[in-house]
């Protein structure tokens, strides 16, 4: 592990233990576990989700329940894996209760420790997963739909691809051309390529 790599552990691991004690905002009396991320710390690419859901509140880790299952088989089919390959962390660092959509306080609350994240990392592709994560990193785009696929830039000089979330895949089983699925097997394709260019 290089000089750097260990730096930016320890940073993280600082941010990590703050945002275990956060309680800006109403999230902390509900939640079970703080989600702060999973994955590579070395890596070039960063996915950001959206907000933790049940069983990654159980869990304290980012995309462990269905829907992660999910996007670690997207990864692994073009070579990629979350241990060596991608940093995984969520807009907001605790669960929403029933899962809802966080409210602007809340991301607003939560905002800064995504924003140290990326700055210490400094991925060189972001991969943005979801609306809610879409209305964070890209506020000017609407709808994932119309995003997705697409390569826009991203801070620090990294590119930025809106990606369907697993959770949204799960529900729509198709694997017919122009089905979603069918969709993020051309994304995670141009992402690999991407990647191998860099």
């Amino acid at each position: 592990m290089t000089e750097e790599i260990k730096n930016i552990e320890k940073e993280l691991e600082a941010l990590k233990l703050e945002c275990k004690q956060c309680r800006a905002c109403a999230l902390c009396e509900s939640r079970t576990n703080t989600v702060f991320s999973d994955g590579a710390l070395n890596s070039k690419i960063m996915l950001i989700g959206e907000a933790p859901g049940y069983w990654e509140d159980q869990k304290g880790k980012p995309f462990v329940g269905k829907a992660g299952q999910l996007l670690d088989r997207i990864f692994a089919s073009v070579g990629f894996s979350r241990e060596k390959d991608i940093y995984i962390c969520n807009t907001i660092k605790c669960r929403p209760p029933e899962n809802r959509n966080p409210l602007p306080e809340e991301k607003s609350a939560c905002e800064h420790f995504l924003k140290a994240q990326i700055e210490l990392l400094k991925p060189k592709i972001i991969l943005v997963c979801g609306n809610i994560a879409l209305n964070t990193m890209l506020p000017q785009e609407r709808g994932i739909t119309k995003a997705r696929g697409k390569w826009f830039d991203g801070p620090y000089g990294a590119k930025m691809m809106p990606i369907f979330h697993p959770s949204y895949l799960l529900r729509n089983d198709s694997r017919e051309k122009g089905s979603p699925k069918w969709l993020m097997w051309q994304d995670i394709q141009e992402i690999r390529k991407a990647y191998d260019n860099l």
